[in-house]
């Protein structure tokens, strides 16, 4: 070395520099790599200790965990099978079959959006999932007419069934498979994780820590979600018999796409990170670059393996589809499916609305995704009349929206009307808001009438079908069946719900039960309970949410029979006996009650109610109810605490209002409730243990006259034989339950259509029937309702209706006919045409329910009212007088034959000025029943 000079020496010392710098790089590099590959070495030791035992970390693993096969090109071509098989998954190989149709590799896919991720315009953003890619025919997720994914419908029938579960081994097989590749490549991309992280707190870090979580953001917890769901399912494959379920594992599955959303809100910033850092940093650009190992094998990035996970949940909503086709409706794992295909489809949408480069991103104010709670349809009252709206509730707000108007084969569309943020919602009373609109509520006799419509209208319907061209009536029928229900779910709904605005404004909205009202408040709540900001949303905004409303709806149609399947069950028609037995789990003393409900023509009526059970915290009740049922499917309990305290009287009914303390649910299965033996059940509601008795009887059994066989007793009876033993001119057991319901029960609200306990009508049935001395000691002190029910059952049990078989056919034709006049005269002539007992009963019952209609504005029973309930009683005929020359085919049929006949001949007497038995028989114009 020959320093002869400063500059000599100076230019000696700026290479030393430089070789310094050089090799201190070279070191920060050779120490990076010893980490790597030990970590890598440890990790294939734990997985694998006998094939890794004594062996380097060889080019064949690195190969086969980041090697990807080559993804079809723009212009279709494929990789050869020769290719794919030299490139086997790292993981030791599991023993299954396997088949071509069902091969859901994530690899050999191209997402939309390319390798680069990047949109037209240069600008990098996240690639469109598609929710029904065509990678095989039977992948396609099938459209409905208006785009909407239709949930695929199992392919199997009779002995196909052990053919499809083969099927679905083999779907599960492949899908196992693609799984283990899928594990593998997340593994991959976390090698270089751990390492990172180590020199990340050296002197000299290749990526800070910052940048190391950004980029690897919840891979490690996809990788354990996976391996979780992977490990519990391949036992399931290896022991596979028809007996197997699986659906419980893809439903936590999917129940966990939270994680996943969180990974595809920070994969555009961990993109953007990556590719930043592989510029900055030549160290870090090598890893994610890969050193090909051999001229033809190109390697997979870390930057291409973070596209990964969003690819996965497509690939897993396919197979979801494959398997609910190849499994049977009533195999355990069926509503599993389904429940999981519909998260998946419902995150799938999510998502697209905000990863489309094409839209906007809608996103709460704390920056949190906006996800869908709870929809479904309601009536608000809205500039003082009913519309039926579509309500959905967010995370953080409530949307109110209407179906709008589109041309025959556009795609339907929401407009929305307001929107509260939860933030600012409340449940004020009336005082502290502005005026609500008002109710309206139609009179109950129009109701009635709607539904025997509707009824009627079903039977024409199953009639037609029989018919060799009645298909063209059948839509006529169908679409005016459908209007007609339409009317009645707008115009039944008669509880208020009120939705305040902290800022003064209110909407009013109507259901038709509590339980539904407590549902939509206790939703509310449980999301007001975290901490809420309030917002005001763009017109951008709002439109890009309103859109997505439609996909993401769980409610799609209006509960009315025109939107259900042929084949879906119709519902029980009859009479449900239930005993409400006791209740336990209550923290403390209160007075408590039950209410039950069950479900008509698509919306759900209270019917029963037991009396109040006062400071306890196990009350036994006992009581027995007869509910009537009208296509029900669904039994609702509700159980309250009783407020005495008249300052929370409700300002809408003026009556007290009542805490929920818990409510539940059953499904009437016609299979268990039509035994003939009751059937004991519970209903578990918040801790809240009710239990239960239940019996169902049909409706052609429940309109059979059957004669008595006894003399004695009254109930089953003929009239005139009551009548003459007792030797008064009407029956005893009518003028004592008439009087008692007149002396303390004609101001009970819906005296004689609210049921009575049934054990106390059976007790008072008893009573009267052997005549016991103490009878007007019971009746003094029995429920009002239980009266009045003992009154109904006596008519109903008579073995010929009051207005006898005989007048029956008379009675149907005069009550048609147009003329007054002539109308007049013969139903006043059939009526004189009367037995004696029976025409003086008649006419006792008859001033007797004018009466009880005279306080219909406290009672709520109006003359139609009070026609509906008695009209069929009175007026039915026996068993063996309505088989003559009837083609009844079915219950409904039975239920709705000639009723509302029958209810408007029992309303033209009591709309009638006042009948006397003396002027009917002083006059004697001569009219032939012959009608």
């Amino acid at each position: 070395m020959d320093l002869n000079s400063v500059e000599d020496i100076e230019s000696e010392l700026e290479t030393c520099k430089a070789n310094l710098k050089r090799l201190q790089k070279a070191l920060a590099e050779e120490k990076f790599k010893v980490i790597y590959l030990e970590t890598t070495v440890a990790r294939q030791k734990r997985n694998d200790p006998e094939r890794f035992e004594g062996k380097d970390l060889n080019e064949n693993f690195v190969r086969n965990n980041l090697l990807v096969p080559k993804t079809a090109g723009r212009d279709g071509q494929k990789t050869s099978s020769a290719q794919r098989d030299s490139r086997r998954p790292f993981r030791h190989s599991r023993e299954f079959d396997s088949d071509d149709d069902f091969n859901y590799n994530t690899d050999g896919y191209e997402g939309d959006g390319g390798e680069d991720g990047k949109s037209q315009d240069g600008s990098e953003t996240l690639p469109f999932i598609d929710e029904s890619p065509t990678m095989s025919p039977q992948l396609c997720a099938p459209q409905g007419p208006d785009g909407e994914t239709v949930l695929p419908t199992p392919l199997l029938a009779g002995g196909d069934i052990e053919k499809g579960l083969e099927m679905k081994r083999l779907v599960l097989s492949g899908f196992l498979a693609s799984e283990e590749i899928y594990i593998n490549q997340l593994e991959a991309l976390l090698l270089p994780m751990r390492p990172l992280k180590a020199t990340a707190t050296t002197s000299q870090p290749v990526l800070t820590i910052q940048q190391v979580e950004t980029i690897f953001y919840k891979i490690q917890d996809i990788f354990q979600i996976h391996k979780e769901f992977y490990d519990a399912l391949l036992p399931s494959i290896q022991q596979w018999d028809e007996k197997v379920t699986v659906g419980h594992l893809f439903q936590k599955l999917a129940s966990q796409l939270g994680v996943y959303k969180a990974f595809v809100d920070n994969y555009k910033v961990a993109l953007e990170t990556a590719e930043k850092c592989s510029q900055a940093n030549s160290q870090f650009q090598k890893i994610s670059e890969v050193i090909t190992l051999t001229q033809s094998s190109p390697l997979l990035s870390p930057t291409a393996l973070l596209y990964k996970p969003i690819d996965r949940v497509t690939r897993s909503t396919l197979v979801l589809h494959d398997l609910l086709k190849h499994t049977p409706k009533d195999h355990p794992d069926f509503p599993l499916l389904q429940d999981a295909l519909r998260i998946s489809q419902n995150f799938l949408s999510s998502i697209n609305e905000e990863i489309d480069p094409r839209r906007t991103a809608v996103t709460t104010p704390k920056g949190e995704a906006r996800q869908l709670v709870k929809d479904g349809f309601l009536v608000e009252v809205s500039e003082s009349s009913r519309k039926l709206r579509h309500v959905f509730l967010f995370t953080d707000l409530l949307l109110c929206a209407k179906m709008k108007k589109t041309a025959v084969g556009r795609h339907q569309q929401y407009e929305c009307k307001w929107y509260i943020p939860l933030a600012d919602l409340t449940f004020q009373t009336l005082d502290d808001s502005d005026a609500c609109p008002s109710i309206q509520v139609l009179p109950e006799h129009e109701i009635e009438e709607m539904k025997i419509k509707i009824s009627v209208l079903k039977n024409e319907i199953q009639k037609e079908k029989k018919a060799p061209k009645g298909q063209s009536r059948v839509e006529r029928l169908r679409k005016k069946m459908n209007e007609q229900e339409s009317w009645l779910l707008l115009h039944s709904p008669t509880i208020p719900f009120r939705i305040n605005n902290k800022h003064g404004k209110c909407y009013l909205f109507l259901l038709s039960s509590d339980y539904e009202r407590s549902e939509w408040r206790e939703s509310i709540q449980k999301l007001q309970k975290k901490d809420l900001q309030s917002c005001m949303l763009s017109s951008v905004e709002l439109q890009v949410l309103t859109s997505s409303c439609f996909k993401l709806r769980t409610v799609h149609n209006i509960p009315v029979t025109g939107n259900k399947d042929d084949e879906e069950t119709p519902g029980l028609y009859g009479f449900l006996h239930v005993i409400v037995h006791s209740a336990k789990g209550f923290k403390q003393s209160a007075n408590l009650y039950c209410t039950l409900e069950v479900d008509s023509f698509g919306y759900f009526v209270s019917k029963a109610k037991t009396r109040v059970f006062r400071d306890t915290t196990e009350p036994q009740w006992n009581e027995e109810f007869e509910i009537e049922l009208e296509g029900s499917q669904y039994l609702r309990i509700l159980c309250y605490e009783k407020c005495y305290d008249k300052s929370m009287l409700n300002k809408d009914d003026n009556e007290i209002v009542d805490k929920i303390m818990g409510k539940g649910q059953v499904q009437l299965d016609p299979q268990t409730v039509q035994s003939k033996n009751w059937h004991m059940d519970v209903i578990e509601m918040n801790g809240i243990k009710v239990e239960f008795s239940m019996k169902f009887t049909s409706r052609d059994l429940s309109l059979k006259r059957t004669p008595s066989k006894k003399q004695s007793g009254v109930f089953g009876v003929k009239i005139n034989v009551v009548t003459k033993r007792e030797r008064s001119k009407v029956p005893y057991i009518v003028r004592q339950c008439i009087e008692e319901v007149e002396k303390r029960g004609i101001d009970e609200v819906g005296i004689y259509r609210i049921s009575g306990v049934a054990t106390d009508i059976q007790a008072l049935k008893s009573a009267f029937d052997t005549n016991t001395k103490d009878i007007l000691v019971m009746l003094s002190d029995m429920d009002i309702n239980a009266i009045a029910g003992t009154l109904k059952l006596y008519f109903r049990e008579l073995p010929e209706p009051l207005l006898t078989d005989r007048l029956y056919p008379a009675f149907m034709e005069g009550i048609a006919l147009s003329d007054p006049a002539a109308k007049e005269n013969c139903m006043m002539h059939l009526l004189r045409s009367l037995p004696e007992p029976n025409i003086m009963t008649f006419l006792t019952l008859l001033e007797h329910l004018k009466r009880v209609a005279e306080k219909e504005p406290i009672n709520k029973m109006s003359l139609h009212n009070l026609a509906t309930v008695f009209g069929p009683t009175l007026l039915r005929p026996s068993e063996s007088e309505s088989a003559k020359g009837q083609h009844i085919t079915s219950a409904s049929d039975i239920w709705s034959h000639d009723v509302m006949a029958q209810v408007q001949v029992l309303l033209y007497y009591l709309q009638h000025p006042p009948i006397s038995y003396a002027e009917l028989k002083r006059n004697t114009l001569y009219f032939s029943t012959d009608v």
